[in-house]
């Protein structure tokens, strides 16, 4: 089967990392991006700036499938209000892995996710949708992931642990077994988590990015 087109929704660092996953993995042709009105008629490896939001409709006239490539640090709500407004367009969002990582086929994965260079996601692990899994992090057994998280670059979320919608895992953190976040939290940089934090006042703090 010949690649689908496939618009990216971002065009910063993120984007230039969802690109090379996307060209590894061989399943989509990225058709163009879309970005701030700044942007337009720029390149991001190659690939032209096409429009910004507002074009969103007009494209997705001519192509069918779309990724958000922008990125998440703290906050999931710029990824939030994208995922919406595509979907309100019944724009498909695909779940893109790369040939790099390794994915259980007994875990299950969210419309709109991406699984980065490396990462692992065991069996019986559940990702919701529009998360990033990125580079080298591992979701053990059993956890439960829920919609707009991320899940950043050499994180380890252990078996069994559940983490609220929206919520940042930030590089090299380390979530023991078992442990439940709540919704919106942002963990830290290198930080363990060793209790139970439902509440984002109850994290430790933040340490810098």
């Amino acid at each position: 089967m010949s690649p689908l087109p496939i618009i990216l929704v971002g065009a910063g660092g993120h984007a230039r990392s969802c690109i090379d996953v996307i060209e590894q993995a061989g399943s989509y042709d990225i058709a163009g991006l879309v970005a701030v009105p700044s942007e337009v008629g720029s390149q991001t490896l190659g690939y032209e700036v096409l429009g910004t939001d507002t074009d969103l409709t007009g494209l997705f006239q001519r192509f069918d499938h779309a990724l958000i490539a922008v990125g998440q640090i703290k906050t999931a709500e710029t990824r939030i209000r994208l995922f919406q407004l595509l979907e309100n367009m019944d724009c498909s969002l695909p779940t893109i892995i790369s040939p790099h990582a390794y994915v259980s086929r007994h875990a299950t994965l969210g419309a709109g996710t991406i699984v980065m260079h490396g990462a692992v996601i065991n069996a019986g692990a559940n990702v919701g949708r529009n998360c990033i899994v990125n580079s080298q992090a591992l979701v053990e057994h059993d956890a439960e992931i829920a919609n707009h998280c991320h899940i950043s670059t050499a994180a380890a979320v252990n078996s069994g642990v559940s983490v609220g919608e929206g919520t940042f895992i930030g590089s090299g953190a380390s979530v023991r077994q078992g442990i439940r976040i709540g919704t919106h939290c942002v963990i830290g940089m290198g930080q363990r988590v060793l209790k139970d934090y439902l509440d984002y006042s109850q994290l430790p703090p933040v340490r810098a990015e």
